[in-house]
């Protein structure tokens, strides 16, 4: 591992972490268990030590609304069978909507340049009110699926909160999934209502939806109504052309605005039904409770990113991404979320810090190939835009490059926290993320989340240090999925976390604690490239690779070749640029002085583009099955599977 650097990009102030509400809940840690916290390391230490004392404070602390019953926290020694407050009677969307009142603003919607709209409290309460009282009209109750194929709009947060309300189990994907990525999702659950749109907007485009919900609608039976949500303008068109068909504005005719009721179920009741990627087969079907998520995001969103009420809170993301579920639950903490859907740079590469301006964001959340696309897009934020009140920027979706920490702080606002977060679909959250009481280093997730016991151990099972290894939590939590859907013995669920290490969660990530107790994510375990037997990270490659102007993109692969594994890496270069002797010199020189010299790509090709989920995650492991022959079992959790076709047959590739 290279030397740690000595300076931080940024150290908050002392009268900046007094401030903080992770500061104000450690002193009411000390007061109430007579403890001595010094500082957040110690806070984490304690809260992993005793978990059922810190979720019960954090109840306490966030006055979530509902019974807590007697027991915080029965048979943590196991995973999975640890289970947090047994006893408890909750309701998800009662918690949320407690968050604000009357006429100040609850969302803000922005579609490119096509569309907007602004909802206050009240207008969401009384749309909730009347898609509850539409909800149980056409026989929606506790446990039945709701599915919503729709874009980032305050429409489908409404939805969701109304199935919530009266314990249905709330599922969705974004409207540019495909007809079968669609049916591999909702088909195994069998919702009772669809919402969809009729179309949506995409880099000035139109694209309408029609054609695809025909053929989707008759092999979703189980639905007793779809119902279309205007985007387009095509509503009506669409919703007559569907079985069971109904308009937004049809199927909420009968209702009027009225008190809305909520079911307090236990604090396990699912809320939500979210999947795996999909890339190596049919998706799982990942079930969360509603009382893990709704503790386990107020503990993130007011301890790890300090959000406040009257904050504006935006995430870059769609509603096939678990940041969107992550996203909602701000209401909780009385924030104003701030809504977008679309391209980011449509119609001009600033729209997203033009949004943040406007609405004066103080948590802009996106992901780390938007921070670089942005770099490379040559944007200046701090030069260009008032972002006075942003306080602080998250980062996920793939490690984010110390280069684009860099950025960040040069380009965007030099008073910040910048905060990079890891976790998934699998917990609905992150195992690791921001500290706001603490400085930020380059590369580096500053803490692991307070109550995940998080740590990297070895392949025999040992914890390290400032060594590579598996991430891993050795302690349930909340947000453990309460059950894989249709897997009554567990045994998906078992195979998923748990069969590497007995008892112990492993998630899949190469990680590896820093000597400032930080953690870096090297990439996907199984994505890892091992030549002459040794494991190297694809992140370590990228962040070197992306170092050079003309490289846009770049995924690396391992080919088994000449009874070995050589490192084969693809680049997509800018416009009008072709890989030539020169630029790929340049490519493994920088690999070689920034990383080591056993990252030096065997092969370095040119391609046209490169294969991501539809959460904008590269694919390694289908473009490794494409390279060795193989079928790749799942194209439809791609957002361009045409891409795909590029790296088959390459003749560079069998010498």
């Amino acid at each position: 591992m290279p030397e740690p650097i000595d300076t931080p990009l940024w150290s908050p102030s002392p009268e900046r972490v007094a401030a903080t509400q992770v500061t104000a809940f450690r002193r009411q840690a000390e007061e109430r268990h007579k403890l001595t916290l010094p500082d957040y390391r110690a806070l984490h230490a304690w809260s992993v030590r005793d978990p059922a004392a810190f979720w019960d404070l954090l109840w306490d602390v966030c006055g979530v609304i509902g019974e807590k019953g007697s027991r915080r926290a029965v048979d943590l020694d196991r995973m999975p069978g640890g289970r947090f407050f047994p006893d408890a009677r909750l309701n998800f969307a009662e918690n949320l909507l407690r968050g604000g009142a009357g006429e100040a603003i609850a969302m803000v919607f922005q579609g490119e340049d096509k569309a907007s709209l602004r909802l206050t409290w009240q207008e969401l309460f009384d749309l909730v009110s009347r898609l509850q009282q539409a909800m149980r009209a056409a026989g929606v109750g506790v446990g039945d699926r709701v599915a919503a194929m729709m874009p980032n709009r305050p429409e489908t947060i409404a939805v969701m909160l109304a199935a919530a309300s009266i314990g249905a189990i709330f599922s969705s994907c974004s409207p540019d999934f495909g007809e079968r990525g669609v049916l591999d999702r909702f088909g195994q659950i069998e919702p009772k209502l669809v919402f969809a749109v009729d179309g949506y907007w995409y880099a000035g485009k139109r694209i309408a939806i029609r054609d695809k919900l025909a053929a989707i609608a008759p092999q979703l039976p189980s639905a007793v109504r779809t119902v279309i949500v205007p985007y387009l303008g095509e509503a009506e068109a669409v919703a007559a052309a569907l079985p069971n068909g109904i308009t937004l504005e049809g199927f909420l005719a009968p209702f009027a605005p009225a008190p809305l009721g909520f079911e307090r179920l236990a604090f396990d009741h699912p809320l939500y039904i979210l999947y795996s990627s999909g890339t190596t087969g049919v998706p799982k079907c990942i079930v969360h409770g509603a009382g893990g998520t709704l503790l386990q995001h107020l503990k993130e969103h007011r301890l790890q990113s300090d959000i406040r009420p009257g904050d504006a809170v935006f995430y870059f993301t769609t509603c096939g991404w678990m940041m969107w579920n992550w996203l909602a639950s701000a209401l909780a903490s009385g924030a104003k979320l701030v809504l977008f859907d679309g391209s980011p740079f449509h119609p001009e590469a600033s729209v997203l810090f033009d949004l943040a301006e406007r609405e004066g964001v103080t948590l802009f959340g996106t992901s780390a190939k938007y921070i670089d696309a942005a770099h490379k897009a040559g944007l200046t934020p701090a030069s260009t835009h008032d972002l006075s009140a942003l306080r602080l920027m998250t980062s996920t979706g793939s490690p984010l490059s110390p280069d684009g920490f860099a950025w960040v702080y040069r380009k965007v606002k030099q008073d910040l926290h910048l905060a990079s977060i890891s976790g998934g679909t699998d917990i609905v959250s992150c195992f690791v993320l921001g500290d706001p009481t603490s400085p930020v280093w380059p590369g580096e997730i500053q803490a692991a989340g307070l109550g995940m016991a998080v740590d990297v151990w070895n392949d025999d099972g040992k914890p390290v240090r400032q060594e590579k290894g598996e991430l891993v939590c050795t302690r349930p939590f909340p947000s453990m999925p309460v059950r894989f859907w249709n897997d009554p013995d567990d045994k998906k669920y078992h195979a998923a976390y748990f069969e590497r290490f007995d008892n112990i969660w492993h998630h899949g990530d190469f990680a590896e604690w820093t000597a400032h107790g930080g953690l870096i994510i090297h990439g996907r375990s199984d994505a890892t490239l091992n030549p002459g037997g040794v494991r190297i990270g694809t992140a370590e490659l990228y962040a070197q690779v992306e170092k050079i102007p003309e490289v846009l993109e770049s995924l690396a692969i391992g080919q088994d070749f000449d009874n070995d594994v050589r490192i084969v890496l693809f680049v997509r270069l800018r416009e009008g640029l072709t890989l030539d002797d020169a630029l790929v010199g340049r490519i493994r020189t920088q690999v070689r002085t920034g990383a080591s010299p056993r990252h030096v790509p065997a092969k370095i090709l040119q391609v046209a583009d490169i294969p991501h989920t539809k959460s904008g995650k590269i694919t390694e492991l289908a473009v490794r099955d494409v390279v060795a022959g193989r079928t790749v079992k799942n194209k439809e959790a791609l957002a361009n599977p045409e891409a795909l076709e590029l790296y088959k047959d390459l003749p560079e590739l069998r010498s």
